[in-house]
């Protein structure tokens, strides 16, 4: 338990699944639940674990990333630890993007400077779950495993968009299965009777384990594995140790969810209005950090809400709203109704002068102007929402565009700085 543990969170590619709320920026940075992004997820998770030793791997639209992570994670300079960024780059021996997770790592091994005792935990830059690593930590050393893989529990009607382990009773992963269809290879991978008692959630005769992208490695076998030319973890290095080393599965049966998409970003963050939300940012004994940005109390005026998170700094005059998740200076003015809304904000707050250039330029305000009908929405940072404006996805095919407007998954998405004029009606 005493090993150096080096966390590594991959920043993932160009997002295109996520686009466009990655136009601008890199999926790690994207803004969640109103005042955090993403990587603040896995960061807090790591050094609630007491690990502060974390890379963030990323090439693509990194400079809201960068500003996050050097204004959120200044460390003690004498407890050795850093949160730091490391950006493909061009070298001696290579100038290539990175190609994979597994590339990525390869690239920047020369960095770590890990000792062959050392252990690597990569991490996913996308995901939402809340988990102690030392846990998988101490599985691994007792398991005397090369690599463990985290897993989770999934029914096995859901298991077709998964990557899939068979899992002996000593915990030793025996095969992994690709997006399994077939119902024979689905029930040769359910999770066997003595397993059983790992899993809370569900009827455990009816699940499989599921990957969730969380590697353990050993460094001497991290180094070994990437000595070739294999791109990715998931894909090709993992399966191609099968039966070369020693794979250790971690079962993990709690809230995990991968927010690879717009419509998975968009259910997880209106799950934290919940009664009971399935994801607590509210434990205080395993907090998620994020940038302190010294805002005021928000502000409210004559508002009916009911299921609605807000974040710091905000003043809404006069709104409605159910289910709604308002990021940090959102300003909704007078006769608005919200209906299933994730609006992010803004990275400033306009003055009178501001104001009254946006009069002059015949703009609206950061915001949402007065009498607006928004609902099953994302408004991105520093939109610009006029009077009148009626916003819905109804009737509108996937994929759909229009100025700063898009449909996808089933969501309206109003772009960062997008402006929607007064009397829209979409």
């Amino acid at each position: 338990m005493n090993r150096k543990v080096i966390c590594i969170i991959m920043g993932g590619g160009r997002g295109t699944r996520l686009h466009p709320l990655t136009e601008e920026r890199c999926k790690p940075a994207v803004p969640l639940a109103g005042k955090y992004r993403l990587v603040d997820i896995p960061i807090s998770n790591c050094l609630n674990s007491g690990y502060n030793q974390i890379h963030i791997l990323t090439q693509f639209n990194t400079a809201s990333l960068h500003n996050h992570i050097q204004g959120a994670y200044q460390f003690d300079p004498f407890n050795g630890g850093f949160c730091e960024i490391l950006s493909a780059e061009q070298t001696m021996s290579g100038d290539s993007w990175y190609q994979g997770t597994a590339d990525a790592v390869r690239q920047n091994l020369h960095h770590f400077r890990a000792q062959d005792d050392d252990l690597f935990l990569i991490l996913s830059g996308d995901q939402l779950y809340k988990m102690d690593f030392r846990k998988i930590v101490k599985h691994h050393l007792d398991c005397e495993a090369d690599i463990t893989i985290s897993a989770k529990p999934v029914h096995k009607s859901e298991v077709s968009g998964l990557g899939v382990m068979r899992v002996e009773d000593d915990f030793s992963i025996k095969e992994f299965v690709e997006k399994p269809t077939d119902s024979s290879v689905v029930e040769s991978l359910l999770i066997s009777p003595s397993l059983s008692k790992y899993v809370e959630h569900g009827n455990s005769g009816e699940m499989c384990l599921a990957s969730m992208g969380i590697y353990l490695f050993s460094a001497r076998v991290m180094r070994e594995a990437l000595d070739n030319q294999m791109k990715d973890f998931g894909k090709e290095i993992i399966p191609g140790l099968l039966g070369q080393k020693k794979l250790a599965s971690y079962i993990f049966d709690d809230y995990w969810e991968d927010i690879g998409t717009v419509g998975a970003f968009f259910d997880a963050n209106l799950a934290i209005t919940d009664d009971v939300p399935p994801f607590n940012f509210f434990d205080g004994d395993a907090p998620v950090y994020t940038r302190a940005r010294f805002l005021a109390a928000s502000k409210f005026n004559n508002c009916q809400m009911e299921h609605v998170l807000v974040a710091g700094g905000c003043i809404v005059n006069g709104a409605k709203m159910n289910r709604c998740v308002i990021g940090v200076r959102a300003v909704i003015d007078q006769g608005c109704e919200l209906s299933k809304v994730v609006m992010m904000g803004a990275d400033f707050m306009e003055n009178d002068e501001a104001r009254q250039k946006n009069r002059d330029l015949q703009r609206p305000d950061v915001g949402i102007g007065r009498n607006c009908r928004i609902s099953n929405a994302i408004i991105d940072k520093n939109a610009r929402i006029g009077n009148d404006v009626v916003l819905s996805p109804e009737g509108k095919p996937d994929m759909w565009r229009e100025g700063d407007l898009m449909v996808r998954d089933g969501v309206l998405i109003v772009t960062k700085g997008g402006i929607v004029p007064d009397g829209t009606k979409i």
